[in-house]
């Protein structure tokens, strides 16, 4: 059993998959988000979205890390986390304006003090202020704030996204098929929008990087921060102090600021490829829960998805790998590695659509095809490896 099974979490996310199983799937079957008639609007050339995610594990990060530091600049960083994980899902079928969001923040008030809160909801107008800027509109409805001690150990910062959208503007994933390339977008390095360097680790596999990175001393300083059920030997069993450096990264970039980095968006630059190159978008795939593995779900039949040429693994990655000791295939299943931006083109189209990432500010490249195949297979090559989902 993994690490990560032995902690409770689940990167596949099998049981819920299994819970929700019986559910409407939606017009397209193969879309990165579940698409619906305009129930809104009662147009048949319309479609309405609605989409739930959050911040995850990584608010008990940044709990540790401001109880250490005293920085509440680290909560404006999840506001952004949960709002992103919601926003660049929606990207992924094509959305990129008029977006409405909704918060829901649940906090356990003995421990999440009345500035935590305003902190995150002040990180919250800061980044739709920053989008608008760079052409993305989004409309802040407020939200639920909750005190729940009973249920929440710490705090839970989630939020729901909803929009309605023209059927000929959206990106459902039916047109991938054999001979398409893949471009992939970066997760790491400093974006044109970015206030700093991003280490790319998003909001996935938080509670791997927190357990694996820390030291005990977390444990003994702050058993709120854990579920007193896990065993010793899978809880806090990093080197690492959150405010200790770390080598292979900018100076002044500490360990918690490291895997604190807020969720890198591509709003800015999907919006101009989605505006400028909209037909030569085949599909899109956001590389989340699952990380490189999360395109077998989303491919409108059987193929064979080659990923050779990823980018090289930043050191946020290689510090958990060698804290845990998970091997490439797990690592791979569970983290992003550096790209978690996926969009499937024609190969005489992608120097058009990684022209407009390099100009926010965002690496891009071929990191792989897609070729025919009698199953859905994917293959990723690491060191000469090639490994095999």
């Amino acid at each position: 059993m993994s690490l990560y099974d032995q902690r409770g979490v689940s990167a596949q996310k099998e049981e819920v998959h299994a819970a929700i199983g019986n559910l409407d799937q939606g017009l397209y079957a193969n879309a990165f988000c579940k698409i619906y008639p305009d129930h809104l609007g009662g147009d048949d050339e319309w479609v309405n979205v609605m989409h739930a995610d959050g911040a995850g594990t990584k608010t008990i990060l940044a709990y540790l890390y401001w109880k250490e530091t005293g920085n509440l600049d680290v909560w404006k960083g999840v506001a952004q986390d949960a709002i992103v994980m919601n926003l660049d899902d929606l990207l992924c079928v094509g959305i990129h304006d008029n977006i409405l969001f909704n918060s829901t923040i649940d906090r356990n008030k003995h421990l999440i003090p009345g500035e935590v809160l305003k902190a995150i909801i002040d990180g919250t107008q800061e980044f739709f202020e920053q989008m608008r800027k760079a052409g993305v509109l989004i409309h802040y409805l407020g939200g639920e704030t909750a005190d729940v001690g009973d249920v929440v150990r710490t705090v839970a910062v989630n939020g729901t996204m909803t929009a309605r959208w023209p059927k000929d503007k959206l990106v459902t994933n039916d047109r991938i098929a054999p001979g398409d390339v893949i471009v992939g977008l970066s997760s790491y390095g400093q974006a044109v929008y970015e206030n700093g360097y991003n280490s790319g680790i998003g909001s996935n596999g938080l509670t791997s990087a927190r357990h694996d990175l820390i030291s005990k001393y977390y444990a003994e300083r702050f058993p709120e921060s854990f579920d007193p059920g896990l065993a010793d030997a899978v809880t806090y069993i990093g080197s690492f102090r959150l405010t200790d450096p770390v080598s292979g990264v900018p100076e002044g970039v500490d360990a918690g600021r490291l895997i604190l980095s807020p969720t890198r968006t591509y709003a800015p630059v999907m919006r101009e490829i989605l505006l400028h190159h909209f037909g030569k978008v085949h599909g899109l795939v956001h590389c989340s829960g699952g990380g490189q593995t999360k395109c077998l779900k989303y491919l409108p039949g059987n193929m064979l998805v080659v990923k050779d040429a990823l980018f090289d693994v930043p050191p946020i990655f290689k510090l958990i790998q060698q804290a845990s000791g998970a091997d490439d295939r797990e690592m791979y299943q569970v983290f992003n590695m550096g790209c978690r931006m996926e969009i499937y083109t024609s190969p005489g189209h992608a120097e058009d659509i990684i022209a407009v990432a390099k100009q926010w500010g965002v690496d891009a490249k071929i990191i792989g095809h897609v070729d025919a195949c009698d199953a859905k297979r994917l293959h990723i090559l690491k060191d000469d490896v090639m490994l095999t989902y």
